[in-house]
């Protein structure tokens, strides 16, 4: 029932040290497809201080996700509560920041239109939408490993594909938000912090 991403080992601490210059000191963070569940345990211990809501569409993911936060007991790891971006009314009314993690490239554009738009509705001004995963920019050379894994991404699934910052750029000016920083992360990863206006 617990799932295990051998990612996860790696990239949590290059997420959590960007995630600890840019977001609150305290508050409600909602991650948006979480997954095994391994980023919210490492976050939430890494933060004690904010509230961590892990989120997932995937009854599996929600169960593997319920079964880490059971097993650590933290105060401030939430149970998992079943999110998809493109639903209309989303669990959470208000979140101080909303994390994504390595789920823009494994999903269809529309949910990454819909992650835009919940997260419109539920940030006040300033705070942030964090996104991490790799991505595509004008005029950077792409790494070869990342043109491959986009194609067979594509050959998965057609709705599928590793997207242009620029596309992001686009569809956040169009719900208010706007991009404020960018971090290039190991593996060929960047995340992108995107505020409320």
């Amino acid at each position: 029932m617990k799932r295990h991403a051998p990612a996860t080992a790696r990239n949590s601490e290059p997420i959590a040290g960007v995630l600890a210059q840019e977001l609150p000191e305290s508050g409600l963070v909602l991650e948006i497809a979480s997954g095994t569940g391994e980023h919210a345990v490492f976050m939430a211990r890494r933060f004690p201080l904010i509230d961590w809501q892990p989120s997932d569409p995937d009854v599996e993911a929600l169960a593997s996700i319920g079964e880490w936060a059971r097993e650590v007991g933290l105060a401030n790891l939430a149970k998992p509560v079943e999110l998809d971006t493109r639903a209309d009314d989303w669990p959470l009314e208000a979140a101080d920041a909303v994390v994504c993690i390595n789920m823009v490239h494994i999903s269809p554009w529309a949910a990454t239109e819909a992650l835009f738009a919940g997260s419109s509705r539920l940030l006040c001004a300033g705070h942030p939408l964090i996104l991490y995963g790799p991505y595509f920019e004008d005029d950077v050379e792409p790494a070869s490993s990342n043109v491959a894994f986009d194609q067979s991404l594509r050959g998965r699934n057609p709705e599928w594909g590793i997207r242009e910052v620029s596309q992001l750029d686009a569809v956040a000016q169009r719900h208010g938000l706007e991009k404020t920083a960018r971090y290039e992360m190991p593996a060929n990863n960047l995340t992108l912090v995107f505020r409320r206006r």
